[in-house]
């Protein structure tokens, strides 16, 4: 029994290890990064990375979910830490960078791959609530406006967040910001 839960294990960190390295290598290189490049760097095989993830799509959609999970779990986080309103700018920021690192994870994501059609809602099922927390928190201390829609401005968001061809000035970012002083701005008028 242990050296079945001993096998557990490592099949568990070469899992965490392989998600972790595509997560890297599609943000330097896309989802199409080569699939040896990810188990070098996971330190396994090829064989292992196809063991657990069979398809490319399986891959793509580890690596989403994991920043998803990931993103969401910094909004209790931060919350416990910081005032309301920095919190949740803070978890904005996160959440842009979340958005901004994905090259070419968003075209793989609308692509049309039946693969991926449950993705959707696993982003608003897991970071809506989030944002709503830190919302919620921040509009009863009376730090932003009220009424912000989270969903809403989760998408409006990642519009803003949308590379700009041959943009290397980081405007996206200055966009979030505007937006960001505008949740503030009537909570301080």
């Amino acid at each position: 029994m242990s050296a079945q839960r001993a096998l557990r294990s490592d099949a568990k960190r070469n899992v965490e290890a392989l998600v972790e390295s595509a997560r890297t290598h599609f943000a330097e290189s896309g989802v199409d990064a080569p699939a040896r490049a990810i188990a070098d760097t996971a330190g396994v095989g090829v064989g292992t990375l196809y063991r657990h993830f069979p398809q490319r799509s399986d891959l793509v959609i580890a690596v989403f979910q994991h920043e998803v999970d990931a993103c969401a779990g910094a909004a209790p986080e931060l919350a416990a830490t910081l005032p309301p309103a920095d919190a949740l700018v803070a978890w904005l920021r996160r959440y842009t960078d979340f958005l901004g690192t994905k090259k070419g994870l968003g075209k793989a994501l609308h692509s049309g791959d039946p693969a991926f059609e449950a993705l959707p809602e696993y982003f608003l099922a897991n970071l809506r609530p989030a944002l709503e927390s830190l919302l919620v928190a921040a509009e009863a201390a009376g730090e932003i406006r009220s009424g912000v829609n989270a969903k809403d401005f989760l998408y409006a968001i990642a519009n803003l967040s949308v590379p700009v061809v041959d943009d290397a000035s980081g405007g996206g970012n200055d966009m979030v910001g505007l937006l960001i002083d505008g949740l503030r701005h009537t909570a301080r008028s």
